[in-house]
């Protein structure tokens, strides 16, 4: 099996879910975002599924229109630290924001859970939605940085964070108490970088793990978050509205591995589902109602509004149509907003309808249904090269996350499209990704300068 292409899953883990009212569900336990209890179950349910990735997703700012599940949340990395501490195999990976954070804490933070896991680590590269249109205030700035302005800055992060955590060549501790050499140190390398935005001297004060470096993800869609994912991602998390344009968002993707020496095995493109599952078509289709039933249609655009550069939707009517509303200026998740002006130009759409259009359980891509109708439209997906696997945002957690595991999982093993069981120990292995090279050790020998840039 491991010869073959085989489908990706991660489990997306927010609260009760992402399904804007799930936390009103009978079934769900409100404040399960600082329930760690509950959450370490989450994880470890994923893993009894064999998913490859356990994601915890992060904002840096709230306000009363937020997501309800990430009002009270735990930072991701301790989060993740946590979850790695009660399972042994699944991956664990969690954001954290190249415009508002140093690149030296951020390598040693993610180094050091690498170690904690077993080599199990991810980070998910953001440069931040900024969803309220307030982050910066909370980092002593007047406001957001421009879009290009923050991938540019993120591109030099992510050289620096990844030079740092070569700054130890694997054998490089000997723990000789006979001579007294605690390490060799023609294998310990400073970095000495100096950019337009960091200067960072190094070394790490942290050995490299046992994948190497922890695994990069990122969701950036637009030209330069393209860019920055084929120069550096090893999975990429899309949303595209449909499976036509799906395919073609990854072939393009893929088509730009090759400018930076890369094949196109060497990163995996995941896309976001919230699929339903029901033991029959008409369960699930009325689990979605139950869903929907929940929702207030104006709390429910609050939070379409920080995608949309934060729209007082409140002065509309739920049947005013949507093309009729003036959005201003986006400083945000560009490729997300592009996506739904193109479709409300396209579509009558009315004002009520955006939440459920455009976040919504499942939206229009057919993952309401049967765990087999479930399984046919992963497959198709999978299969066309829509995707290397699935984001699973699952809409009401754990009942979803459960429903996966025990009704699906078991028929995409019986197609052999997922895996029986782990086959390695660490991320890398789990995503047939080599250990990365160490950048200071040439053909020559050993290098101590940084020549990746």
């Amino acid at each position: 099996m491991s010869q073959n292409r085989e489908m990706k899953l991660a489990a997306y883990l927010v609260g009760t879910g992402i399904h804007v009212a799930s936390w009103r569900h009978p079934s769900a336990k409100p404040n399960t975002s600082i329930d760690i209890e509950t959450l370490q179950h989450l994880a470890q349910t994923a893993e009894k599924g064999k998913f490859d990735l356990a994601f915890i997703a992060d904002s840096l700012a709230i306000n009363h229109e937020s997501h309800p599940q990430i009002l009270n949340r735990f930072d991701p990395i301790v989060l993740i630290t946590a979850l790695s501490a009660v399972t042994r195999k699944i991956g664990v990976g969690a954001t954290a924001s190249t415009t508002y954070s140093e690149p030296y804490i951020l390598a040693r933070q993610f180094a050091s859970v690498d170690h904690i896991s077993g080599g199990r680590a991810a980070w998910n590269v953001v440069t931040t939605a900024d969803a309220t249109g307030e982050t910066a205030l909370n980092f002593s700035r007047d406001k957001h940085w421009e879009h290009d302005h923050r991938y540019e800055r993120a591109e030099e992060f992510i050289d620096v964070v990844q030079g740092l955590w070569d700054s130890w060549e694997d054998d490089a501790f000997t723990y000789n108490k006979q001579t007294g050499q605690f390490f060799n140190p023609d294998k310990l390398h400073e970095l000495n970088f100096k950019g337009k935005y960091f200067s960072v001297k190094g070394p790490l004060n942290i050995a490299r793990s046992k994948q190497g470096q922890p695994v990069i993800i990122q969701a950036g869609a637009s030209l330069p978050g393209q860019r920055l994912a084929a120069r550096t991602a090893e999975v990429v998390f899309v949303h595209w509205d449909n499976i036509k344009e799906a395919k073609h968002h990854y072939k393009k993707l893929k088509s730009q591995l090759k400018d930076f020496g890369r094949n196109e095995d060497e990163l995996h493109i995941l896309h976001g589902i919230s699929p339903i599952i029901g033991e029959t078509e008409e369960a699930a289709i009325q689990k979605y109602n139950d869903l929907q039933n929940l929702i207030d249609p104006y709390e429910a655009l609050k939070f379409v509004s920080g995608y949309m550069g934060n729209v007082d939707f409140s002065k509309y009517s739920l049947d005013t149509p949507a093309r009729e509303i003036e959005f201003p200026h986006v400083n945000s998740i560009q490729s997300n907003f592009n996506e739904m002006k193109k479709i409300i130009e396209k579509e009558d759409l009315k004002v009520g309808d955006l939440y459920t259009r455009f976040f919504g359980a499942a939206r229009r891509d057919g993952f309401i249904g049967t765990p087999v109708q479930i399984a046919d439209e992963l497959e198709k997906w999978f299969t066309e090269k829509a995707a290397d696997g699935f984001m699973i945002q699952f809409p009401l957690l754990p009942n979803d996350l459960e429903d996966f595991v025990r009704l699906v999982i078991p028929i995409l093993q019986e197609r052999k499209l997922f895996r029986l069981d782990y086959e390695g120990n660490t991320l890398r292995e789990h995503l047939n990704l080599k250990k990365p090279k160490n950048v200071f050790i040439q053909k020559t020998g050993a290098s101590k300068s940084y020549s990746k840039i």
